[in-house]
C-alpha cells in the first residue's frame, strides 16, 4: 500500500501494539451512514429494504462515537450511496480532524457536483467503484455510461491533489485477459487498486455470478500471471492477502478486523453478513459468539474470500512472518503449482434467514419511535 509515510507508521505502530496486548482489535472502521443509494447493482442485498430504513441516516455525532468506541485507525465509509448524505463533508472532516485514514466509497455518479465539499489531504482517499472496463463495470451496476462517469471523477479528483483509488469486485464469468487490461489502464492512470471477489449477500437480485472458493484461486492465478505476479499493479490490497485469492495461503477470516455501524447499530458478525444488531461496538465483540462464523463454520461464509473478511488475517500474518510478506512482495505472487489445502467446508453449520425477522423488527421500532416516518418522502440528495 503506497500510503504517505506518516500513515503507514500510525497504522503500523497501532497494528503492533495491538497484536503485542493480544486479543481481538478492529483495523477499519467500516461505516454505514446511509443505505439509499442511486444505483440498483444486480450483485448488492443493501438497498432491498422500504422506504422507512432506505430514508434513516448515521447522524454525524453517531459516525464519531462510532470511530471513539472502536478506536480503528482507519475508516471506509460506503453505503449506500455516502455522497447522498448532507453531513458527509461534515464527517469526513471531523475523522480527519481526529488523525483517522478516511477511505470515501463512492460510485462517482455525483461527485463532479460534490468534490469541492472535500479538500485533499494526506488522512483522505477517494475511493472509486469501477467493476473492471466499461463493458464489465455497466453489467456489474446495471447502467450504462457510468464507466465514463467514474473516470471522468477519478481524472478530476486527480486534478485537484486528491488521492485517488478504485474499488474493483470480481464476479464469476470475469475475464482474466480483460480484467489484467483494465489493471493495465489504472497503472498508466496512476491508479491503486483495491482487489476482491465479489460476496453472495442473501438478499441480492443476481445469486448466479458470485465466485465460488474454487474458482476464485483459479482466476486470481490467471489474472496474476499476466502481470508479473501482480508486481506490474498497484494495489492497496497486502502481498499476503493477493497470495491467499491465488490459494497459496490457508486462510481463517478475521471477522471483528473489520466491523460495521450501520443505521441498524453495529452489525453481527461482520461488515458482509447481518445475524443481528447491538448498540455498541463492546457489546458486538463480547456478545457474538465468533466461533460459530467464518469459512467451514457456517455455510453463508463457505464461499467468502473478501478482503474484508481476510486481509485482517494476512496482517496478523505479516506481523508473525514479515520475511514472507516481503518475500512476495518482491518476487510476486505464485501463479503455478499446487495450492495450499482449503479449509474443510464439510461442517459447516446450515445458514438460518435472519432477515425477514430483522426487517420486521425494524419496521416496527420506526413505527413506534415516528408514526409517519414509512410515509415521508425525504429528499437525500
Amino acid at each position: 500500500m503506497t500510503l504517505p509515510l506518516s500513515q503507514l507508521a500510525r497504522i503500523g505502530a497501532y497494528t503492533l501494539t495491538q497484536h503485542i496486548k493480544g486479543g481481538k482489535y478492529p483495523l477499519v472502521l467500516m461505516l454505514e451512514p446511509l443505505l439509499r443509494c442511486n444505483l440498483a447493482c444486480p450483485g448488492c442485498g443493501k438497498i432491498d429494504y422500504p422506504d422507512a430504513i432506505l430514508n434513516q441516516r448515521l447522524s454525524y455525532e453517531q459516525c464519531m462515537e462510532a470511530i471513539e468506541e472502536c478506536g480503528a485507525p482507519a475508516v471506509s465509509i460506503a453505503g449506500g450511496e455516502p455522497l447522498l448524505h448532507r453531513d458527509m463533508p461534515r464527517i469526513v472532516k471531523g475523522y480527519i480532524e481526529r488523525k483517522k485514514l478516511v477511505i470515501l466509497c463512492t460510485n462517482a455518479l455525483l461527485m463532479k457536483k460534490k468534490i469541492d465539499d472535500y479538500k485533499p489531504s494526506p488522512f483522505f482517499t477517494w475511493s472509486i467503484h469501477l467493476d473492471g472496463d466499461k463493458q464489465m463495470h455497466d453489467h456489474a451496476v446495471d447502467q450504462d455510461g457510468t464507466y465514463e462517469v467514474a473516470i471522468e471523477a477519478i481524472e478530476l479528483a486527480k486534478s485537484k491533489g486528491f488521492r485517488v483509488q478504485v474499488n474493483c469486485t470480481v464476479f464469476d464469468g470475469a475475464d482474466p485477459e480483460r480484467l489484467a487490461k483494465f489493471f493495465d489502464e489504472m497503472e498508466k492512470r496512476g491508479v491503486e487498486i483495491t482487489i476482491s471477489p465479489g460476496y453472495a449477500y442473501e438478499r441480492a437480485a443476481d445469486q448466479q455470478h458470485f465466485l465460488n472458493r474454487e474458482r476464485t484461486k483459479q482466476f486470481f492465478r490467471d489474472v496474476f500471471k499476466r502481470g508479473k505476479g501482480g508486481k506490474a499493479w498497484t494495489f492497496t490490497n497486502s502481498p499476503l492477502f493477493l497470495d491467499f485469492l491465488a490459494g497459496n495461503q490457508t486462510y481463517e477470516c478475521t471477522p471483528w478486523s473489520m466491523p460495521l455501524r450501520t443505521v441498524f447499530g453495529w452489525q453481527k458478525p461482520c461488515y458482509l453478513i447481518g445475524e443481528g444488531y447491538v448498540s455498541s461496538f463492546k457489546e458486538l465483540m463480547e456478545g457474538t459468539d465468533w466461533e460459530q462464523f467464518g469459512v467451514g463454520k457456517y455455510e453463508k461464509c463457505s464461499n467468502c474470500m473478501t478482503h474484508c473478511g481476510f486481509e485482517g488475517t494476512a496482517a496478523t500474518d505479516a506481523i508473525r512472518n514479515p520475511l514472507k510478506m516481503f518475500q512476495i512482495g518482491r518476487k510476486g505472487v505464485k501463479t503455478e503449482g499446487p495450492m495450499a489445502p482449503d479449509v474443510d467446508l464439510s461442517k459447516a453449520r446450515p445458514a438460518e434467514d435472519v432477515y425477514s425477522s430483522h426487517l420486521e423488527r425494524e419496521l416496527a421500532k420506526i413505527a413506534k419511535e415516528n408514526p409517519t416516518a414509512s410515509k415521508r418522502v425525504v429528499n437525500v440528495a
